[in-house]
């Protein structure tokens, strides 16, 4: 693949795994240099070796806590090369109907999806302005759309909404430092997402999404989704692709319980 990212240094929050790592090998494939932030440093540190050490770093950094991205963006500033595009990845789910919530469940996928995006692209512009082609992407969900997806996710989806409002605002804000502003949505794809979740409130959940219909949309890995962020950084300065919804588009029926 042509190197056409050479030069590029691009951070990708929730790297060490799922979506994230899928992103930041395409970006690797095109020539990009990736500072990968995560919470967990093994993972990281599994993720810089199979990407290699001369195309990837890491930092531990919890974007649901603000004096995390604090840090991590303080030691971003302080090393070469400076950084070029932001993705605003990190992201987690918890299922529950909303007469069951837990409210600590609640407010973790608020911090992380909602304010953890906010706050990293506050943290970000400082140090985006003035580079040839600087970029935010920030990762959304067909969820915050589509209510076929997957049920008893209303907190999820409500956050990824949020995050597709604000980015809306954010890219107004921004034309004029020249950082070119994306929100990508994709659909379901097969990943680890659901690690930990609550078996019994999974099985609510999937009683209530057969409900809506006998089928569902399958065939999407992360490597798509990956196709379609790194797609976002072919443009030349001056044009940004606004909204991209990358979505699986073969109907099979849905498993049964």
């Amino acid at each position: 693949m042509t190197a056409v990212l050479a030069g590029q240094h691009i951070v990708v929050t929730g790297g060490a795994s799922g979506f994230g790592l899928a992103i930041a090998r395409a970006l690797v494939a095109q020539g990009a240099q990736v500072t990968l932030l995560g919470r967990r440093q093994g993972a990281l540190d599994a993720a810089v070796a199979e990407l290699g050490a001369d195309n990837a770093a890491a930092l531990v950094c919890d974007v649901a806590r603000p004096e995390s991205i604090r840090a991590a963006f303080a030691e971003l500033a302080g090393r070469a090369p400076p950084i070029d595009a932001l993705v605003n990845n990190a992201g987690m789910a918890r299922p529950g109907a909303v007469d069951e919530l837990d409210e600590d469940e609640v407010i973790q996928q608020v911090n992380t999806n909602f304010l953890g995006t906010v706050f990293c692209c506050k943290a970000a512009i400082p140090l985006l302005r003035g580079r040839t082609n600087a970029r935010i992407v920030n990762i959304s969900s067909a969820s915050a759309w589509h209510y076929d997806e997957m049920s008893h996710l209303s907190i999820y989806a409500s956050t990824k909404a949020a995050v597709e409002r604000f980015t809306r605002d954010l890219r107004e804000e921004v034309q004029r430092d020249g950082i070119g502003v994306t929100c990508v949505r994709p659909g379901a794809a097969w990943t680890n997402f659901a690690d930990g979740w609550d078996a019994q409130k999974i099985q609510r959940g999937f009683a209530a999404w057969l409900k809506t219909g006998p089928e569902m949309d399958s065939g999407m890995l992360p490597e798509h989704v990956a196709q379609a962020v790194a797609h976002v950084f072919s443009y030349p300065p001056g044009v940004a692709v606004d909204l991209l919804e990358v979505r699986p588009n073969q109907p099979i029926p849905k498993p049964e319980l």
